[in-house]
């Protein structure tokens, strides 16, 4: 049946390093479907039946493309496996533009960081990890996963990360000073716990530690709190750093090829496209490269 074609499947797909957590559990839950339905093999009007059991179109169709990759995987052996058509259209949802801070405006955040809640750690933590991720354009997820023997002198460590894969990041000399400043006074306050970010619990931050502690700052400077609008995030300050550096890009094709390359490898990004995307979602950025190719034809044309 299904089920054990599912287990199979994802058994070597996972030793190629694929994590499939939530694919997983969705093709799971698509084999347990068409077994209760007495199918040997993947139905099209089955998996489809399945997947318009998500609430949005969006979540339809991953699973759906889940389910169509598994299938092609069995087709390749069995020619009773059917492969579905994408009846939901795209898997990739449209990535909402980011909400780029300014520098004055990371500035306010890591001072009133600095100065909100009790007179205790917190408020080191906080302004610490907030000025840290706009000076590393480290994800939130990494940053509160860091540990003493991360901190090193070539940089920071991002160990095992979003695809799996370790990276050092480079830190400038202001930026290991903070750092260092900040763990003289945080290791003896849980010294049993090597985390470099700990909360009032002497525990490892959370996400939705960081996110509410970042809430309360921006709600402070009067910035977009939502109801349908960009909003400023913890990952906003990541967005602000990656902007930032393809801001100081060089001009020439090769130092621009050079630089974009590297500053994927610094954001941890698997593709160079997911770092080329921040071109089309800053206007910032998308007037320099329109002024940029209107002086290159206009000088062609002379």
């Amino acid at each position: 049946m299904l089920v054990r074609a599912v287990q199979s499947y994802l058994s070597l797909r996972r030793a190629a390093g694929f994590s499939l957590t939530k694919v997983g559990f969705h093709l799971k839950c698509f084999a347990a479907y068409s077994d209760a339905k007495g199918q040997r093999y993947v139905n099209s009007q089955t998996a489809i039946e399945w997947a318009r059991q998500a609430r949005s179109v969006y979540a339809r169709a991953r699973r759906l493309g889940n389910v169509a990759r598994f299938a092609r995987f069995m087709q390749a052996e069995d020619q009773h496996h059917e492969i579905p058509p994408a009846v939901f259209g795209s898997e990739r949802q449209p990535r909402v533009p980011p909400y780029i801070l300014s520098d004055k405006q990371i500035g306010q955040i890591v001072q009133l960081a600095a100065l909100s809640g009790q007179r205790s750690l917190r408020r080191q933590t906080y302004s610490t990890l907030f000025a840290l991720l706009s000076c590393t354009g480290l994800r939130v997820s990494e940053a509160i996963r860091l540990r003493y023997r991360d901190v090193t002198p070539d940089g920071l460590v991002i160990r095992a990360t979003k695809f799996q894969k370790s990276r050092v990041v480079p830190l400038h000399e202001t930026a290991q000073a903070g750092l260092d400043r900040y763990l003289q006074q945080r290791r003896p306050y849980a010294p049993f716990d090597d985390h470099v970010f700990i909360s009032l619990r002497c525990k490892p931050l959370l996400l939705v530690d960081v996110d509410f502690a970042f809430r309360k700052v921006v709600a402070k400077m009067g910035l977009p709190q939502g109801g349908g609008r960009r909003r400023p995030t913890p990952h906003s300050l990541r967005h602000a750093f990656a902007v930032r550096a393809l801001l100081a890009c060089p001009d020439s094709r090769e130092q621009i090829t050079q630089h974009m390359l590297m500053l994927a490898t610094f954001l941890g990004h698997s593709s160079a496209a997911y770092t080329y995307w921040y071109l089309e979602a800053v206007p910032e950025l998308m007037r320099n490269i329109a002024d940029r190719c209107e002086a290159h034809v206009v000088g062609g044309a002379s």
